[in-house]
């Protein structure tokens, strides 16, 4: 506490000592001393600087997620050497269920400091942040001084949920209040409307958690170290089963590993065929129920086997939930694949060209969003300018009317990114030339046909591998984002990278014609 706040706290106690008991101003009064006497002013645990030690904290309690330990390792080696440093405000966003949260008790673990966390989903009062003003009644501090008292020390791990999710209505903007708290610069005087005295935050180390970054406003997301936590490909998902998930389910069942034994056969099995996910979550429900199945037989001493087969899932898990996104072929003009992301990873897309005699009129179904349709109309602006380069018939858009169709129609799909994969099904579907077997494509056209970057690239890698594409087109910028991806994820993709939409066309469209082509 400064000098100021320790004159106000002297004034407020001599005025509580005039004051009568049966006073209103007298509970007032005292309310407000007991919370200031309850704060952690000036009370720090100390940081374990054992960097190996926390290097082994942060890879038993995750596997992967590279990057974050990284920067925490990062982080303790310069206060280790500084002595003192302003903690970072570090955002991990990702899809659900890859460690986010869990991730922030790792750090305070590793760094021998108190955990905090607040969820910030649905919040839409600005006072939760600030506090209220003393004059109203029941008023109280807002909820990061609350989770200081509630610490017992000044420079705890606090965990800033679901970031995203902050509302705003008539009581204020959360997220407008929270400016004040993640700015590296000002939260040393952190303003609380109930204390009304400065409180330094500037020790804390705050790790916002969010699954959509373009949901956080601009300013806030500025004040903030972005770390990419994205999905898991199958091979990282068995690891995770059988080092953590499995072991905790056997725990929270009261069964042993010699009751059941899981081969990463059948994990691999329970990740196809009974979950869809960028994170583990669903998986760590499964197999909860998988121990659920096994505790029963061994209460009831029934005879089984300790063994599961993957045939033995049917019986545990019911029939299969998913099959995996299969590449469909290229037997028909004008079916093009494209990959999506999506808040809980990447998906792959199919966009379906077709044409029939009329006159020239374009029809989109599948709940295509506007950037969707602005992408079609710009594909078929573009094709219609060159269609001596491709050798279509100038009249075969006036004489042909074009549908375009995304399967999936009860989804709601939108973004730029299928651009490509538009311009390419509407020139097969024209041309009736088939498009190259075992190849995907993203990407964002002008209406000049240069292509250009998207964002969600690992995810849609990811998305790609599970059905099995072998080569993905690429715009030539995104390759700093296959640069930064581990060899691993690489492995049996061919990459091209493109600039302009007729590249895209020489490398998608093969000579070949389908059987019964249409006379354009």
């Amino acid at each position: 506490m400064d000098r100021r706040g320790w004159g106000n706290f002297c004034k407020r106690v001599k005025k509580l000592q005039r004051l009568n008991p049966a006073a209103a101003e007298y509970s007032v009064q005292l309310n407000y001393l007991q919370e200031m006497i309850d704060l952690p002013w000036n009370e720090y645990t100390k940081d374990n600087f054992d960097l190996k030690n926390a290097q082994n904290v942060l890879d038993s309690d995750h596997f992967g997620l590279e990057k974050v330990k990284d920067r925490i390792i990062e982080h303790l080696a310069v206060l280790k050497l500084k002595g003192d440093l302003k903690s970072p405000i570090l955002c991990l966003y990702g899809p659900p269920g890859v460690g986010k949260t869990s991730l922030g008790k790792s750090i305070a673990s590793a760094l021998d400091r108190k955990y905090v966390r607040m969820s910030l989903g649905g919040l839409h009062d600005e006072a939760e942040i600030r506090g209220h003003r003393k004059t109203y009644i029941g008023a109280m501090p807002g909820r990061i001084i609350q989770g200081m008292k509630k610490a017992k020390s000044s420079n705890p791990v606090f965990i800033l949920d679901e970031i995203d999710k902050v509302g705003s209505d008539h009581k204020g903007d959360p997220s407008s209040a929270l400016l004040e708290v993640l700015d590296p610069e000002q939260n040393s005087a952190f303003h609380d409307n109930f204390l009304d005295v400065d409180y330094d935050l500037s020790k804390v180390m705050f790790v916002a958690t969010a699954n959509n970054v373009g949901a956080i406003s601009g300013p806030l997301r500025d004040r903030m170290e972005m770390i990419d936590v994205s999905g898991y490909i199958t091979e990282e998902k068995t690891e995770i089963a059988k080092r953590h998930l499995i072991p905790k389910q056997l725990e929270n069942h009261g069964i042993t590993s010699k009751d059941v034994k899981i081969s990463k056969e059948v994990i691999s099995e329970v990740i196809d065929k009974y979950t869809r996910e960028s994170g583990v979550r669903s998986l760590d429900q499964r197999l909860a129920k998988i121990m659920r199945r096994i505790a029963r037989k061994v209460a009831m001493d029934d005879k089984y086997e300790v063994s599961i087969s993957v045939e033995d899932l049917k019986e545990l898990l019911g029939a299969k939930m998913f099959s995996r996104d299969k590449y469909q072929g290229n037997e028909f003009a004008g079916v093009v694949t494209g990959l999506a992301w999506t808040s809980v990873g990447g998906e792959i897309l199919y966009v379906e060209s077709s044409l029939s005699p009329g006159k020239g009129k374009l029809t989109l179904t599948g709940n295509l969003g506007d950037v969707m349709k602005e992408s079609a109309l710009l594909a078929q602006e573009y094709l219609r300018a060159r269609a001596s380069q491709l050798e279509i018939k100038k009249e075969a858009f006036d004489n042909w009317n074009l549908h375009i169709h995304v399967p999936q129609g009860a989804i709601p799909k939108d973004g730029p990114s299928a651009g490509v994969t538009m311009i390419t099904s509407i020139a097969s579907a024209f041309t009736q030339r088939k498009v190259k077997k075992n190849l995907a494509m993203t990407g964002e056209i002008t209406l000049r046909g240069k292509v250009l970057p998207v964002g969600g690239i690992r995810e849609k890698i990811l998305a790609a591998k599970r059905a099995g594409i072998k080569e993905i087109i690429l715009c030539h910028e995104n390759q700093r984002d296959i640069d930064e991806i581990k060899p691993i994820y690489l492995k049996g993709l061919k990459f091209h990278f493109v600039e302009d939409v007729m590249e895209v066309l020489d490398i998608a469209l093969m000579k070949q014609k389908v059987n019964a082509p249409l006379k354009i």
